[in-house]
């Protein structure tokens, strides 16, 4: 008797593609070594649950990411508890749990950003939690943290100000000079 798993494919065939999909000890400790250095030099963690997203939706969340400089993977979640242990990021293990993606940036706002703008735009994305500076947030806490200016767009702001002071002291300065050179002309 041959037990029957999906499409024909029976049981221990079902079985050897499942061992040729898992990795190997050396390929576990790469996976942990390049998520535990993204985690050092990371700010925040987002963690959303990817569950029916189209392949071509995911590559468009990636590209986002990858412009706004986001560490974007799907990663085994034992594998994502052991990277983080240790590290101020160690409260969001017990929150991994279930098909997750995870978002990492060195930036304490693009990876809330990145992941809250897609999932505006794709309901089958769903912000499980997140993490900053050691504290673990809510679903909603990202969201709030995702409506926060990126410090790039902070920057250009305060530039803006700078330069809108200068360029009115200049203006009064040259208002007072056409004032004086009209005042001794006459």
């Amino acid at each position: 008797m041959v037990a029957v798993v999906n499409d024909g494919m029976c049981v221990s065939a079902f079985r050897k593609l499942e061992e040729n999909l898992s990795l190997n000890l050396q390929e576990k400790q790469a996976v942990v070594a390049e998520v535990s250095a993204q985690v050092a030099q990371a700010q925040t963690i987002v963690l959303a649950e990817y569950r029916g997203i189209k392949v071509a939706d995911i590559t468009k969340l990636r590209a986002a990411a990858r412009k706004s400089g986001v560490y974007f993977h799907v990663l085994k979640n034992t594998l994502a508890q052991r990277a983080v242990q240790g590290t101020p990021f160690e409260s969001l293990a017990e929150k991994m749990v279930g098909p997750l993606v995870y978002s990492m940036s060195a930036d304490p706002v693009a990876a809330a950003k990145v992941v809250f703008d897609f999932a505006k735009t794709n309901d089958k994305l769903v912000i499980k939690a997140g993490a900053m500076s050691g504290s673990v947030m809510s679903a909603e806490q990202v969201a709030v943290l995702a409506a926060i200016p990126s410090r790039d767009e902070l920057i250009a702001r305060l530039m803006a100000t700078m330069n809108a002071t200068t360029a009115k002291f200049v203006r009064t300065l040259a208002a007072i000079r056409d004032k004086n050179q009209a005042a001794t002309a006459a």
